[in-house]
């Protein structure tokens, strides 16, 4: 809901201006007169904290020793807690002996196709071209044995060019088998130091997660804050969404809170030689030096609220109160209201209160309700109107002004917007007479004394 407050009174208006008795029944004037006019928007709002962190277990064990108490005041970096974890350890162990053995491994085949050995082949045929050389020799026409020695030799030559010819053909085949095992041997080699590369950072990654959550069994606060200390499941493994987050590297020490669905009280307090699980909650650490306000603005009003806007705020836990505030951002995400329409997240800093007789308030604690009420529009010296005074037209805004006794009907135009006043930026001059009750039931050429 939104609550606009003017800086002056009606009542006070009309008696500076001093309304008449002789207009007719139910109609009252005035002149318009400079005045102060602030416009105010309220809205509902919740304290909050410039940071929390919960502060979780990373491994199955025990709390070896805790170092704080309950709404201790710790510095960052200050020990909260120690936990013994053998679990731990011992992934570490394996995951540095893993790292280890990842030696890197070697390939290089080596095919080749065997010579052909032909030399007792080709000691027999030389046998049997000497037997034909000698038989032909036996031969006594002489052309004949001529003709016969030259089909011999002939023969042998043939031989001795195939048998060369093989030897080429195999070393030509050997020479093709060789460049393609050298393409082969690459690609393979390439995928295998790909695969060993990629095996090897696996290796130390899961190194440094196990280095990481055996440095992570010291708890030590992310910043300086209050302490509120967790409970804790007893040792028993987390399920869920829990058991998931609790498995990452790091142990998920600062991971939010999960709801269960149960008591938020349920479980063991922390305490020097409790059981814990991965992800059980052993502290909170509150940072209250600076607290906030998360305002829900009405879509009809967050156009108005710029940063830097100021505010007073009062609490329900501090009757009597009022804490200063200043907008330090505008959300852009709409939040559905309960009456259907939108809101806007609107964040304040909160400043110091003081009670009524100038005593000064307590400090609130986060989580506790207030309401807002920012000063959007601001004008010390306006051209003001009483509120009362504006008819609704449409989409403009009327007022009936009196000139020479007769009313007169005037479209103006509205800057900052009380409860009780309204600022009128044009239509009306100051010392204008004009109808500031019974507007609605004025008509154009009415007289008006």
């Amino acid at each position: 809901m939104t609550i606009r407050r003017g800086a002056a009174p009606l009542l006070v208006l009309l008696a500076l201006t001093g309304c008449t008795s002789e207009e007719p029944a139910g109609v009252q004037l005035a002149d318009v007169r400079r005045a102060p006019v602030t416009e105010v928007v309220e809205a509902p709002a919740t304290i909050g904290a410039r940071a929390s962190a919960t502060l979780r277990s990373p491994a199955q064990g025990t709390i070896a020793k805790l170092y704080v108490r309950e709404g201790d005041h710790v510095s960052k970096g200050e020990t909260l807690a120690k936990i013994r974890s053998p679990q731990a350890q011992d992934q570490l162990r394996q995951a540095r002996q893993a790292s280890e053995m990842a030696t890197p491994a070697s390939f290089a085949p080596n095919v080749r196709l065997p010579s052909f050995d032909t030399g007792g082949f080709d000691r027999q045929v030389a046998v049997h071209f000497a037997k034909a050389r000698k038989e032909a020799r036996k031969v006594k026409d002489s052309r004949a044995r001529k003709q016969l020695l030259s089909a011999i030799d002939l023969a042998q030559t043939q031989h001795k060019a195939q048998t060369k010819a093989l030897e080429s053909l195999t070393a030509r085949l050997n020479q093709s088998i060789s460049g393609v095992l050298t393409g082969v041997t690459s690609g393979i080699s390439t995928s295998m130091a790909s695969l060993q590369a990629v095996s090897k950072s696996q290796a130390k990654a899961a190194v440094k997660a196990a280095e990481s959550a055996v440095k992570s069994l010291t708890i030590k606060a992310p910043f300086s804050g209050v302490v509120t200390l967790g409970r804790v499941s007893g040792g028993a493994a987390p399920s869920g969404v829990e058991g998931l987050l609790s498995r990452l590297p790091g142990g998920g020490q600062q991971l939010p809170s999960v709801p269960s669905g149960g008591s938020t009280s349920a479980g063991t307090p922390v305490a020097t030689g409790v059981p814990v699980s991965a992800g059980d909650s052993i502290a909170t650490v509150t940072d209250v030096s600076k607290l906030t306000l998360d305002a829900d603005v009405d879509e009809t009003d967050v156009l108005l609220v710029r940063e830097g806007v100021k505010a007073a705020v009062e609490l329900d836990a501090v009757p009597g109160a009022t804490y200063t505030a200043a907008v330090t951002a505008i959300g852009v995400t709409p939040m559905e209201g309960t009456t259907g329409g939108v809101s806007y997240p609107v964040r304040l800093t909160l400043g110091p209160g003081a009670f009524d007789d100038g005593s000064k308030a307590p400090t609130p604690k986060p989580g506790m309700s207030a309401v807002t009420r920012l000063t959007v529009r601001e004008s010390p010296s306006a051209v003001s109107a009483p509120a009362a005074a504006i008819v609704s037209s449409g989409r403009e805004s009327v007022v009936w002004a009196v000139r020479n006794g007769v009313a007169q009907r005037r479209v103006v135009k509205l800057g900052a917007q009380g409860d009780a006043v309204v600022e009128v930026l044009s239509g009306v001059s100051v010392g204008e007479r004009i109808v500031v009750k019974g507007a609605d039931s004025v008509r154009e050429g009415q007289r008006l004394s």
